[in-house]
């Protein structure tokens, strides 16, 4: 999975970038366009579950389940006509699987807002507005080719050349594409719009970058907040109460010293955890667990995955020779004492075929033969 973290300068992104990968790669600075290259790390995804059956095993190798974020430079008005460091950042989004877009919500002088004043939803508008035009442009293009391929007889350009112009038009209004339902959702045209990996048709999750005072107790009393996460609702995006300023500096904590840095704040996670579980819960995935003494593995897959497709995560070769899957669910394990005999003996140990959908938290054992 990888995330994008885009945002207009000077809103927080490369510091809450520094703070959930734990480097300081990402120049954080108080002028715009201090980032120049985007930066990337990859950070382990957070699984008490997985942790505990490494426990258990005593596992030789823990392996969590991983997110790239992707700290993209600080986008203004223009972006997508070239505009401050242009088209070229637009082009790292769009290899994103999802946009982190950072938002700032607190108040104070001491950090040069680009536009002079906060403003959340001007703010969003602008990056949106960037987004949009350049997507346009893309779809402009293919339009006029499909259009012109149906002129000529050809009856499988006809569909998408309708869809294509009906999107052209959505997106001329100022809509982006994530709301834009096509009136003919067959395959090839589902396939297309994919295909385009079109900007504003990227799932969104708004990160507010709060004060800590307002992280603490004051989030309801923050209109700026209030105002990103009526906008979130509105769009079923995702919104995330977030302050960079106090993960950055929890960040080379070790873990018991950053939980109880966080709990004497009243805070149950960190922004990290939060954000996610928002891009999990966004993009319909969950995790599946595989467990011996050898390794303990926590694997990525879309809600709704089958399990010989799950198989195949692990190699090809355990889904094209699938035969079954010997399921236990974390749950039914943890409610045995952690007792392998116990869930036996409950017979809640479960052999699955080629049709089992996979649920979050399933440890699997898949047996295949090629």
């Amino acid at each position: 999975m990888k995330l994008g973290i885009v945002g207009l300068p000077n809103v927080g992104k490369s510091t809450l970038f520094n703070a959930i990968t734990s480097t300081k790669n990402a120049a954080a600075a108080n002028y715009p366009f201090c980032t120049i290259d985007p930066n990337t790390g990859i950070v382990p995804v957070p699984d008490a579950r997985l942790d505990k059956l490494a426990d258990i095993w005593q596992t030789n190798k823990k392996t969590p389940a991983i997110v790239e974020f992707v700290d993209i430079a600080g986008l203004v008005k223009g972006a997508s006509k070239g505009e401050g460091l242009g088209n070229k950042f637009l082009g790292n989004i769009r290899e994103c699987d999802a946009i982190v877009h950072v938002v700032r919500c607190f108040e104070g002088t001491d950090v040069v807002h680009v536009e002079g004043a906060v403003d959340p939803l001007r703010d969003i508008e602008t990056i949106d507005t960037e987004l949009i035009l350049s997507d346009l442009e893309v779809v402009s293009n293919r339009a006029a080719k499909f259009a012109k391929a149906a002129k000529t007889g050809d009856k499988k350009a006809a569909p998408a050349a309708a869809m294509l112009a009906a999107l052209e038009e959505h997106l001329g209004r100022g809509e982006n594409a994530r709301t834009f339902t096509p009136e003919d959702d067959s395959d090839e045209n589902l396939a297309l719009l994919r295909e385009m990996g079109l900007l504003s048709g990227k799932p969104i999750i708004y990160a507010a970058n709060l004060s800590e005072d307002d992280l603490m107790d004051g989030m309801e009393q923050n209109p700026h907040y209030q105002a990103v996460r009526a906008l979130a609702e509105k769009e079923g995006a995702e919104c995330i109460p977030i302050c960079a300023k106090t993960e950055e500096d929890i960040a080379d904590y070790p873990p018991e010293e950053k939980r109880a840095f966080l709990a004497e704040m009243g805070i149950e996670a960190t922004g990290l955890d939060n954000l996610i579980q928002a891009s999990y819960h966004l993009l319909g995935l969950i995790s599946f667990l595989t467990d011996g003494k050898k390794e303990c593995r926590a694997w990525t897959i879309r809600r709704g995955t089958r399990a010989p497709q799950a198989a195949g995560k692990i190699h090809s070769d355990f889904e094209r020779g699938f035969i079954r899957a010997s399921v236990v669910a974390y749950e039914d394990f943890a409610a045995c004492d952690y007792s392998m005999a116990a869930v036996k003996a409950k017979g809640l140990q479960r052999t699955e075929g080629k049709e089992y959908v996979v649920q979050d938290g399933d440890i699997i054992e898949f047996l295949f033969n090629v």
